[in-house]
């Protein structure tokens, strides 16, 4: 089939013979298949070369919203408060610390602070990630990490804080963790295997002693990942895979001792620890599903050996209608973070005091605790925000329940939160599964069809909160809805929500995303030709998905880092990430789960029918989903699609999943995709 009229100069990816007519785009490095991604980039930029001053514009226009030089809300710890700060021009935020005041306030003594580390400098104007930002609890060195090409293997560094000496340690194919004993010499660390699995763990000791491995984890479904526990006296060592857990732990006073096990693992045994104190008394508190799939909550007294299952006590039962997510702790309370009918609810058990709920003004929100702060505190902070609402830091007394906003993110030039409208409407499935979704609309745009913007994901448990953005506004404003389709697969309405949209169940996440649009339709919010549809990564599968699956519904697309080759990359056990991911997608080499995941694959699925313009991103150096499955998916889609709409590739050749590093380079991006929707839906 010759090329759409209006792609006539796009570079053709030539046909291959065998059942995958573009796998030779995944022979990296060739020149084949660099100078075929070299020329989707500048097929691309010349496609989009009109909107270049509107590109511009907006990149100004969001800017212009953000308050370029800034400072963190500081953190006490110990004898110091330690924050970053922002400087216009600038990428990156600057890692520093100053003494801590007598009066134990948040005022800075600027002329005693400390610069601990300035990205802008590591980076000299190439990518730039910062993994492990960790103080020593002498507060004497920083250990951090750094990732270079956005492939996430990192390389190591500790400074010493007192006369900045910088040493690099000569370890390889680090996943960039760094944990400190208290000793303030000891660091463990974790290493990659060839599938990009953290499945080693070492422990170094900052006198030259040569790293000694302890702990290899050879089961490829399973990552481990090292942490201290929130009292400051626990190492602990985790190990999960999508359903099964296991969990080590180590004196951290004591770190050349060996790590000892809480529970052995058992199939589908998912659960977490952590330590503090409970009634006067060091505990183990323990998250477990072994009662229900929403979990419960367990304590062990500390009795200086690690307990056994049999020691468990029961402390918060399992509730069917109650997701507890995660636990918080520190000397005055116990915090719980649940979901209650797709919200999240922060509910704290003060030590010696009845149990009380965080109360919060918006119907759909953010919250979480960002920073339980020091293990004595009377305080924690809690993260806030609303898809009307810049995100708050607010201070919780455990006591009283008192809340006090320290810090609201500033939205430069004219805002006025109220003159958004934020809803929490419900779409009725084919199956009849009511699906939540979260909408914001300017005031004045309310009641009739305009363009609208439908993000979702969907996989993985992850719960896709309503968030703040500066640069949405630049989207309201010029009269576009935004809405998030909390389909199922995410994590939005507990475990079971999760379930139901993975595995055998993974199609309800795309009926789901299909609901939500027809439910949007129907409702006079907007119209098919005015709905654009965006995910990324996983999310990209689902955009894949209901493209080809209802293409008519929907007026343009945005799929980033797209997982859209699902069936050839989980038939490849030796792709990073692949053997881990059978627990949530399913084994291709069985046969009913091979048809299962071909009937939904997109790039699979491509046929000869119409698609809505869209525009796809790539990382080059994406080691979670790997830059050809957006390539293929685009170069068969090239193929077969009957239509002449516009689709674009851009491939970041110095990026990995996150995209480019950098404040201005993502705001830049951000301002390429909405001038995008805006030439096709005629916005611009």
């Amino acid at each position: 089939m010759p090329l759409p009229a209006n792609s006539c100069d796009a570079p053709i990816a030539h046909k291959a013979e065998g059942s995958d007519p573009y796998a030779w785009l995944q022979e990296r490095d060739t020149d084949a298949v660099l100078d075929y991604l070299k020329a989707e980039n500048s097929y691309q930029e010349a496609q989009t070369a009109d909107q270049a001053e509107l590109r511009e514009a907006l990149f100004q226009e969001i800017k212009g919203r953000i308050l370029e030089t800034d400072l963190s809300l500081p953190s006490p710890w110990g004898p110091y408060l330690y924050y970053t700060r922002t400087t216009a021009g600038d990428e990156y935020a600057r890692h520093y610390r100053c003494p801590r005041p007598a009066d134990d306030s948040l005022t800075l003594d600027e002329s005693r602070e400390q610069l601990l580390l300035d990205p802008n400098e590591l980076a000299n104007g190439g990518f730039f990630s910062l993994g492990a930002f960790s103080i020593s609890p002498d507060h004497q060195r920083l250990a951090y990490s750094v990732d270079s090409s956005g492939d996430e293997i990192y390389t190591l560094f500790v400074k010493e804080l007192s006369d900045g000496r910088v040493s690099e340690l000569a370890f390889d194919d680090c996943d960039g963790s760094m944990t400190w004993a208290n000793d303030s010499l000891t660091l463990f660390f974790g290493e990659l295997d060839d599938t990009h699995r953290p499945h080693k763990l070492y422990r170094y000791r900052l006198d030259g002693t040569a790293a000694e491995e302890v702990f290899h984890e050879p089961d490829g479904r399973f990552f481990l990942h090292c942490y201290r526990s929130s009292s400051e006296q626990q190492l602990l060592l985790s190990l999960g895979s999508k359903t099964t857990s296991e969990v080590w732990v180590l004196d951290a006073s004591q770190p050349q001792q060996a790590f000892t096990c809480l529970a052995p693992r058992v199939e589908d045994h998912e659960y977490d620890v952590d330590h503090g104190m409970l009634d006067g008394q060091w505990t183990w508190f323990i998250r477990t599903n072994r009662d229900g799939i929403n979990f419960a909550l367990y304590t062990a007294v500390d009795t200086g050996v690690a307990p056994t299952e049999a020691d468990w006590q029961n402390l918060i039962a399992h509730r069917d209608e109650v997701m507890l997510d995660g636990i918080s702790l520190n000397i005055q309370a116990m915090t719980l973070s649940l979901r209650i009918g797709g919200l999240p609810i922060i509910e704290v058990h003060p030590q010696g005091l009845a149990p009380y709920r965080v109360q919060l003004p918006d119907a759909a929100y953010s919250l979480h605790v960002q920073n339980s702060l020091e293990f004595e505190s009377e305080r924690i902070r809690l993260r806030y925000e609303a898809l009307n609402r810049p995100a708050q830091i607010r201070q919780l007394d455990l006591a009283s329940g008192a809340q006090l906003v320290l810090k609201e993110t500033p939205v430069l030039g004219p805002f006025d939160a109220d003159a958004y409208v934020s809803q929490r409407l419900w779409a009725t499935s084919a199956d009849g599964t009511q699906v939540p979704i979260s909408l914001v609309i300017k005031r004045e745009y309310l009641g009739k069809p305009v363009p609208l913007y439908l993000y979702g994901y969907g996989a993985y448990g992850a719960s896709l909160d309503p968030w703040f953005s500066h640069a949405r506004l630049s989207l309201l404003d010029r009269g576009m809805a935004f809405a998030i389709a909390h389909v199922r697969g995410g994590g939005e309405l507990g475990e079971a929500w999760y379930r139901a949209g993975k595995q055998e169940h993974k199609q309800n996440t795309f009926t789901d995303f299909i609901a939500c649009a027809e439910h949007l339709i129907a409702n006079g919010f907007t119209t098919a030709p005015q709905l654009a549809i965006s995910g990324g990564s996983a999310g990209g599968l689902l955009i894949g998905a209901v493209l080809n699956q209802r293409p008519e519904l929907f007026g343009v697309a945005i799929a980033e880092v797209p997982f859209v080759d699902a069936l050839n990359t989980m038939l490849d056990p030796d792709l990073p990430l692949t053997i881990t991911e059978y627990d949530e997608w399913g084994n291709p080499q069985e046969p009913d789960v091979y048809d299962r995941i071909k009937a939904y694959a997109p790039y699979e699925n491509v046929t000869a029918q119409a698609y809505p313009p869209t525009l796809v991103i790539a990382g080059y150096n994406d080691s979670r989903v790997q830059y050809w499955e957006a390539a293929k998916w685009v170069a068969k889609l090239r193929a077969t699609k009957t239509d002449n709409n516009l689709l674009l590739l851009k491939t970041e050749l110095g990026a990995g999943h996150g995209g480019m590093s950098g404040r201005y380079q993502g705001l830049r991006d951000v301002a390429l995709e909405y001038a995008f929707l805006f030439k096709v839906l005629g916005m611009a």
